[in-house]
């Protein structure tokens, strides 16, 4: 009877205390989130109620399961210690992580609910997501090797490693550079403030938003919804656009090519009603003015703000749309063509005046005769 009820006791009362302190401390964290609503540290903690559970369960079999007197327990002893021990330190590790999960994210939420600066917050989000990846990886390194330190073959590997030591770390830091490269470009990143998740930015010629940022490498997403993987060094060693850092304002520009015709001071009141009529303009700034000029077309360049950099691709959209439908529909002899007749030359009486081949009494420069009416001056070609 002994041999069943003590097995019994043992597991039934690891099992009863576990359930009973989990339910205390959920308790206890209800009440204290109710009662310090303006912080989220108490709601994130109640999800470390399941690791702390499975450490409490097993360190409670880890020390009594020696006295439960069955012969499957005696025989195999060390082998039941060996897994209790391995999943106590795992779910150590688990309890851990979560714990510091919480931290991190209350004051994350903390920061970011106190902070009105945009800027300010994605650059501590940037920085507490690689922390937590940073302690996630010594974390499960640390239990990782303690898991292994526990078996007898690999303490005496452990101990003969330990005297290579500084010869290996050599050759891992010579095979390894480049990974170790990225890694602490990756800390550089995060507490540089030169990129952040959100920003926007253009490497390589393509335009998207910082969407992840781990300790090796940063995703990008672009506008076609593709995502372009770098290495975090690529942002330490080449030049980028940030279009975010200092501001996510944006300042954009519209050109047009068009004939030297062109009626600008109406394009600049037609300007003025289009971001009037356009949503995504800020109304901070515009502007429209003649940039550039060759011997066919004119350069006409329009300047528009908007908020973000989403805001001002619909805004130069819209400005480049309208603008050339209305010079299509009121005014289409302001579009670039191409001449294909001579030009009208004007009357005969005139020519030779703008020319300079007349002088002001009406004789001829060149041989005192006035050449007749309609008759143009030579120009040496046949």
């Amino acid at each position: 009877m002994e041999n069943v009820v003590r097995p019994l006791l043992v597991l039934g009362g690891s099992l009863v205390i576990t359930l009973l302190v989990g339910w205390l401390v959920d308790l206890l964290l209800r009440r204290a989130d109710s009662r310090h609503s303006e912080t989220p540290v108490w709601g994130l903690l109640r999800r470390c109620r399941p690791p702390l559970q499975v450490v409490l369960c097993t360190a409670l079999l880890r020390a009594s399961y020696v006295h439960v007197r069955l012969d499957p327990v005696r025989d195999h002893r060390a082998g039941i210690g060996q897994a209790m021990t391995l999943v106590l330190i795992a779910a150590s590790a688990w309890l851990v992580l979560r714990v510091a999960a919480t931290a991190v994210e209350s004051s994350y939420a903390r920061y970011a609910t106190s902070t009105r600066d945009p800027a300010r917050v994605r650059r501590v989000r940037t920085q507490v997501t690689l922390i937590q990846r940073v302690v996630t990886a010594v974390v499960a390194t640390v239990a990782v090797a303690a898991m292994l330190l526990t078996f007898p073959a690999m303490r005496t590997v452990g101990t003969s490693m330990l005297a290579s030591a500084g010869v290996l770390g050599i050759v891992a830091g010579v095979a390894a550079q480049s990974t170790l490269g990225n890694l602490f470009a990756g800390f550089q990143i995060a507490f540089g403030d030169m990129v952040r998740i959100g920003d926007t930015v253009v490497v390589d010629g393509e335009w998207g938003t910082v969407e992840e940022i781990t300790l090796t490498f940063l995703a990008v997403r672009t506008w076609d919804e593709r995502r372009i993987t770098m290495p975090v060094s690529y942002f330490t060693s080449k030049p980028f656009e940030n279009w975010s850092r200092g501001g996510v304002q944006m300042t954009g520009t519209v050109f047009l090519q068009l004939d030297h015709s062109a009626p600008v001071a109406a394009m600049r009141e037609r300007l003025r009603e289009i971001l009037g009529e356009c949503a995504a303009w800020d109304g901070r700034d515009w502007s429209l003015a003649v940039t550039d000029t060759t011997a066919s077309t004119i350069e006409v360049r329009a300047v528009v703000t908007a908020k973000d950099a989403d805001d001002i691709w619909t805004v130069r959209c819209a400005v480049r749309e309208q603008l050339v439908g209305w010079l299509r529909d009121h005014h289409p002899y302001a579009l670039p063509r191409i001449v294909t007749s001579p030009a009208v030359l004007p009357p005969g009486d005139h020519w030779p005046e703008l020319t300079g081949a007349r002088d002001a009494g009406g004789r001829d420069r060149l041989d005192g005769r006035v050449p007749g009416p309609g008759k143009a001056p030579r120009t040496g070609r046949g």
